[in-house]
């Protein structure tokens, strides 16, 4: 789920910037010309504005923002209240909110992992050897006697010609899938699959649609910890608790019965049993033209499942454009955090959210107010306060499928997420590298602001993928997520590390992010001047960014806007 993305100590300290060579753009579009962009200069930002929003919304009496909560309310009406006092306009056909049903799925009562077929049967127990969980709503789920199949890194991307599943039929049948991408291993981003930057069929979200795709009964990741950057104790917090869902009219009976997790050594003992190596069939996988290799096995287990169905909301606010307002340009940050949480040493039990994310919602409002002030763009402004960032991306996720303004008509997007407080960088860095059209747009900010560009620190994690922003890429729609890098003008890079060490060690998810009026507001204010200008910029020209040739969202985004009438279809 999220992690802290614009933490410094995590962004890149790379020694060279990128040379620029201007934005990329079809034929026919344009950013503003320097005399339109200089009058649209970025007003000053409210400080004043963004100190009194985190001190309130990370405040005990919001008690940490838990969505679907007693509180709820009061923390929707108070961002409400500032979205109106910063010149919006309610968003959705004249209301400010949008309901977001969600169901929270508790898998309990597990049995062991069993396997047949082999010279004897192999028994696993849940926890320490495998998880798993449904996406479905069913009080009971079982996997019973299913082929397993050993279908490589599980990956289907026709734009790359490649196929993990090509001449198999899953129907029935549990797959078994290596975590990460074909090229994790390289010490370059050269590669199909980017080297190793991992793409989005290196995350785990994406291998179980795939799995669901193919029609398989199960899907079964093979944890190995430097590919999937995190170890086995991670993987088993996140699964051995309640899982969250957008709620779906079919109830997920489209996706597989079970998803779940094996220790490496557990899926080693499969394959033996199989008369195969893991090492070998993996090695093999890497390869351009893998088969899928059926295993003369089958697996079983199962579990009972407690649900719960809740309605959080997202927050949406609009300011209409002057010449286009059929044409979105979305900024967006999650209001929620993690309510009461583990009791700290002083029996302080409120994990407030004060940078994560309250102040990514007075950022948020703060780019409101200073676009009102500068006056309508051409295009309309949209404004998401997001729900269930926390519970795993889902308000981002209830608003990308259910859109409110068509998603062939939004350009592009910003997305802000716990804003560090410290002095100023000398450079950012674009996570998820230079995959759209918005990488001339970025650079071109960057060089009016004095700033230079850096690599994204330890591209192999995923992190473009991990964010509210994601929601919307992954249906096409091209949007930004950059941050800060640690190389600060007060200090340098020991200063700027030394910052983010300790918010992630200390105070992520944590009683302690809380609000101090000690705070540095340098650099959060270069942040926000930086993503209005990011916004600002589509907003005010004609520019339909797109994906790079090649890049896993380009094709979403082709087929949407040859399908539109007006917006992207150009």
């Amino acid at each position: 789920m999220k992690h802290p993305a614009l933490v410094l100590a995590v962004l890149a300290l790379g020694a060279c910037t990128s040379t620029y060579e201007g934005p990329k753009m079809p034929k026919g579009t344009a950013l503003p010309p320097p005399a339109e962009a200089a009058a649209a200069k970025t007003p000053d930002i409210s400080v004043s504005l963004m100190k009194a929003m985190v001190k309130q919304l990370a405040s005990d009496d919001f008690e940490g923002r838990a969505p679907s909560t007693a509180v709820e309310p009061k923390v929707l009406d108070y961002i409400i209240s500032q979205f109106k006092a910063a010149g919006l306009q309610p968003g959705n056909h004249g209301e400010w909110l949008q309901p977001v049903p969600t169901v929270e799925i508790t898998g309990k009562d597990h049995t062991p992992l069993t396997v047949t077929g082999g010279t004897k049967p192999l028994s696993f127990s849940f926890g320490d050897q495998y998880v798993a969980a449904s996406y479905r709503v069913t009080p009971k789920t079982q996997v019973k006697d299913s082929e397993l199949v050993f279908v490589g890194y599980g990956i289907d991307a026709p734009e790359l010609g490649w196929n993990d599943y090509a001449g198999i039929d899953m129907h029935g049948k549990t797959a078994v899938i290596l975590v990460n991408d074909p090229d994790y291993a390289n010490e370059t981003e050269e590669g199909l699959f980017k080297g190793r930057r991992m793409t989005y069929y290196g995350r785990w979200t994406y291998k179980f649609e795939e799995a669901a795709r193919q029609g398989a009964t199960a899907a079964i990741i093979v944890h190995d910890t430097f590919p999937a950057a995190y170890g086995w104790n991670v993987v088993n917090s996140s699964w051995t608790g309640a899982q969250y869902y957008v709620q779906k009219p079919n109830d997920g009976m489209d996706q597989t019965a079970a998803n779940g997790w094996v220790q490496n050594p557990v899926a080693e003992a499969i394959l033996k049993a199989s008369g195969k190596d893991l090492a070998a069939l993996s090695a093999a996988a890497k390869q351009k033209g893998f088969k899928a290799v059926p295993l003369g096995l089958k697996v079983s287990f199962g579990f009972d499942n407690a649900i719960r169905r809740s309605t959080s909301n997202n927050v949406v606010g609009i300011l209409p454009g002057k010449t286009r307002p059929d044409e979105y340009v979305l900024y967006s940050a999650h209001w929620d955090h993690l309510g009461h949480c583990t009791p700290d040493t002083t029996g302080d039990d409120i994990c407030n959210g004060a940078v994560d994310n309250a102040t990514g919602v007075a950022a948020l409002t703060a780019i409101a107010r200073a676009n009102q002030e500068a006056g309508a763009a051409a295009r309309s402004e949209v404004f998401l306060a997001v729900t269930l960032e926390e519970s795993g991306l889902l308000g981002s996720e209830y608003y990308a499928a259910n859109p409110i303004f068509p998603l062939d008509h939004t350009v592009g997007g910003v997305n802000m997420d716990a804003l560090m407080p410290a002095p100023r960088s000398r450079s950012y860095s674009m996570t998820g590298g230079d995959k759209s059209d918005l990488t001339g747009v970025f650079r071109d900010a960057l060089a009016d602001a004095g700033l230079t560009e850096v690599p994204e620190g330890h591209s192999e994690r995923g992190g473009y993928y991990r964010s509210d922003h994601f929601s919307m890429a992954k249906r096409g729609v091209p949007m930004f997520d950059v941050g800060r890098s640690s190389d600060l003008f007060e200090g340098g890079k020991e200063a700027g590390e030394k910052i983010g060490e300790e918010y992630t060690a200390k105070h992520y998810h944590a009683p302690s992010d809380e609000y101090s009026e000690d705070w540095n507001w340098d650099g959060i204010v270069e942040d926000v001047d930086l993503y209005y200008a990011l916004g600002r910029t589509l907003a005010d020209s004609d520019f339909w960014p797109n994906w790079n040739e090649g890049d896993e969202f380009r094709a979403i985004r082709d087929k949407a806007c040859a399908a539109a009438t007006g917006g992207c279809h150009k």
